[in-house]
């Protein structure tokens, strides 16, 4: 997979070390303030260790308030809990139901849309891997246990502890229908028994990466223009850490969205 290890890398890296592990942990309880963890984890190199975090994906500050993303909650849970068996088949896995959908943020790429978290339950665990072939663009991904899909210009990270991220809704009326028909198909096919056939993956192309880049073509990648990079992202010829305009907060949900996309490179 493109990326993939240099994004290990950085987790790794970042997970290395013990005050580093300290802060996640105090996150894992639940958001902190900058003071709250300065105190707990000292003041020494304190940005550096944020900063670290914050690059591997795994912590984000929101003015103050210093909190777990999505991926890094995803982690913890995988880091507390002994790791999901992989499946063979869908056998004792139990329907779904929709317990949560909130709005969180506005999208990057289109200011009228919004990023929707939701939860579903039971989580599917290992169960999860056997489903991506019922999605014509579905794509697992080992490294952060989760279901990638893509509708349209919607796209959908279902990971195995149950909880849902989406981008580009236009509405919490929406989020429910597309939840709801996500639901409806795995429970189709938990009913039936019969696991799904594996199919050949679909890719993305350079234009769908460019459309959450900052698009600002400030060169700091080394490439020309937002849309070269792109190209050469796609290529695997350059990682998606160098667009570093990506790690400021306005630009949150353009990168977890380009992470998940990245997946299908």
């Amino acid at each position: 997979m493109v990326g993939g290890q240099a994004d290990v890398k950085l987790v790794s890296n970042a997970m290395a070390n013990a005050t580093r592990r300290k802060i996640m942990a105090m996150l894992v309880e639940k958001e902190r303030t900058r003071a709250e963890v300065e105190q707990a984890a000292g003041a020494s190199m304190l940005d550096y260790h944020l900063q670290m975090l914050q690059q591997a994906g795994l912590a984000d500050i929101k003015e103050e308030q210093i909190v777990l993303t999505e991926f890094g909650k995803n982690f913890m849970e995988t880091k507390a809990e002994k790791p999901a068996e992989a499946r063979k088949d869908l056998s004792g896995t139990m329907p779904l139901k929709i317990t949560e959908v909130r709005q969180l943020l506005p999208c990057i790429a289109d200011v009228s849309k919004f990023r929707i978290i939701a939860r579903l339950e039971p989580n599917l665990g290992g169960a999860l891997k056997l489903l991506e072939p019922l999605f014509p663009r579905g794509r697992y991904s080992e490294r952060i246990g989760a279901l990638i899909i893509q509708k349209g210009n919607v796209l959908i990270t279902l990971y195995s502890t149950g909880n849902v991220t989406m981008t580009m809704i236009s509405s919490e009326a929406e989020a429910r229908a597309v939840l709801e028909s996500l639901k409806e198909t795995i429970n189709k096919a938990i009913a039936s028994g019969i696991t799904p056939v594996a199919r050949e993956r679909v890719m993305v192309d350079h234009a769908e990466i460019y459309k959450y880049l900052p698009r600002t073509d400030c060169k700091i990648c080394g490439e020309q223009s937002c849309y070269a990079f792109a190209i050469r992202l796609v290529a695997g010829e350059t990682a998606l850490e160098k667009c570093t305009p990506l790690l400021e907060p306005r630009f949150a949900t353009s990168l977890e969205t380009l992470r998940a996309l990245r997946e299908y490179l």
